[in-house]
């Protein structure tokens, strides 16, 4: 039967075939693989728009007001990546539970080629990870952590009045505990990644224990150069390098 002939279901409404491939353990892994690589392409993306803050208050405001000024928008490609991000961690469990299912492992898949501490608690950091994005959504994005300093209003240089995300940013992080929480959750991120970037090929199948190492390398250059960027920004605030006008 022709690939063709097969992609409508009796009813016609739904596609088994890719269905049926997508919940394949190859299908989950694939998917996990390339939410994976989606959200590390992200990550880079928003450390972009964050180092603006170095370039002093009106360079971040005018980020931020381009970015609201996508309006609806705004929220569709922030559904699209929390879709992303909950399809990522959706799979993940049902990869770990399904290896757990056949050969009584804990993760996610059973790595052959060697473990560590960060290997067996992927789904730990996993999980705190997934808790410090919805902190990180409620502070900056929702404003419920911090609402006074997330609704000040500014002006630009030339008098275009804007909100004050230079001021919003610098006072989040000026609370101690804050950013302790924010170095934490980052550090946590950077081991998941570490690991994660290197597995979405071995959960692929496309690696070796030959090229293994060098993959790790990779990994971890990629995760902890994330890390150097996202942490320096509370660091700065907390030492005054980088503080209010």
């Amino acid at each position: 039967m022709s690939a063709t002939s097969t992609i409508t279901s009796q009813n016609g409404l739904v596609n088994l075939p890719i269905l049926r491939w997508i919940f394949s353990n190859i299908g989950k892994k694939t998917v996990v693989a390339l939410t994976g690589t989606l959200l590390v392409m992200f990550l880079f993306g928003h450390l972009i728009g964050n180092f603006t803050l170095y370039l002093g208050p009106d360079a971040i405001n005018i980020y931020a007001e381009k970015l609201q000024s996508l309006g609806p928008l705004l929220w569709v490609i922030r559904l699209g990546l929390l879709a992303v991000f909950l399809t990522h961690i959706w799979f993940t469990v049902l990869l770990m539970l399904e290896n757990h299912a056949a050969s009584g492992s804990k993760y996610i898949c059973k790595n052959n080629i060697g473990s560590t501490v960060f290997v067996r608690t992927m789904k730990y950091t996993g999980l705190i990870v997934f808790a410090f994005v919805v902190f990180h959504l409620a502070h900056f994005t929702l404003g419920w952590v911090q609402p006074q300093a997330c609704h000040e209003m500014t002006k630009l240089a030339d008098g275009t009045p804007v909100k004050d995300v230079h001021s919003m940013v610098i006072k989040g992080f000026q609370n101690v505990p804050i950013s302790l929480f924010y170095i934490v959750a980052l550090t946590l991120l950077a081991f998941h990644l570490s690991h994660g970037i290197s597995s979405l090929f071995q959960t692929l199948g496309i690696t070796t224990k030959k090229i293994h190492p060098c993959l790790e390398k990779i990994g971890a250059i990629i995760a902890w150069t994330l890390w150097c960027g996202y942490v320096s920004i509370p660091v700065t605030v907390l030492l005054g390098i980088v503080k209010l006008h």
